[in-house]
């Protein structure tokens, strides 16, 4: 107690209190517990499934806000087109960057070759969802999936690349009204902030998912 007060007299933190050091450590143990206590590291998977759950239901928000209140800021229209024009190529470019790496590991590492599994005894059905979607995939779909059915829908079934676009049109709209979408802009940057209150209250329990994943 003495030691952690006079850290905190001076202005530090003590290092155990860092939130990547308690992600490290509950890495490390959960790694322990999997191997030595497989059965226990299995029963506590819902912890680091409940984590992700938390994650995903607040990335939206995030995006939405962040994106359309700094588009909203610019005054300049031709300057955000560039700017959604470049993360645009940008992610397709690491997305493709990610699924080259992904083929590259699958045919060098190959994942699960020593696992002793007859494919005989899986459920193809489990799969097949994935596979037939990813064989009826193209560009023109690709483009098309980026447009929400609906304008909530987008936020409703989590698609991330739904929600950035609504994110652009949105903020796209708020700077070309002007004036008179100040108290819009002004209500989003104001529910800014109990909605990153609520992302670090989130990030307080990623040492228990890391733990459980």
């Amino acid at each position: 107690m003495i030691i952690e007060h006079s850290a905190e007299v001076r202005g530090k933190t003590p290092f155990y209190r860092h939130l990547y050091v308690q992600v490290l450590a509950a890495i490390a143990a959960g790694i322990l517990l999997g191997h030595f206590y497989p059965n226990i590291g299995t029963e506590l998977k819902p912890l680091g499934d409940a984590f992700i759950k938390l994650v995903k239901m607040i990335i939206a928000p995030v995006i939405f806000l962040t994106v359309a209140t700094g588009i909203a800021g610019m005054t300049d229209l031709a300057k955000v087109g560039r700017v959604a024009g470049k993360a645009m190529i940008y992610f397709l470019t690491f997305s493709t960057l990610a699924l080259v790496v992904g083929l590259v590991v699958a045919n060098v590492v190959e994942p699960g070759a020593g696992m002793h599994i007859d494919p005989a005894s899986l459920d193809a059905k489990v799969v097949a969802t994935y596979t037939e979607k990813a064989h009826e995939q193209s560009i023109t779909g690709f483009l098309m999936n980026v447009i929400p059915t609906t304008l909530v829908g987008a936020f409703a079934e989590g698609d991330i690349l739904q929600v950035l676009f609504i994110s652009v049109l949105f903020g796209i709209s708020l700077a070309m009204v002007g004036k008179k979408a100040e108290p819009v802009v002004d209500f989003l940057q104001a529910l800014t902030l109990p909605i990153f209150r609520l992302v670090a209250i989130l990030m307080k329990a990623a040492p228990i998912g890391a733990f459980g994943a």
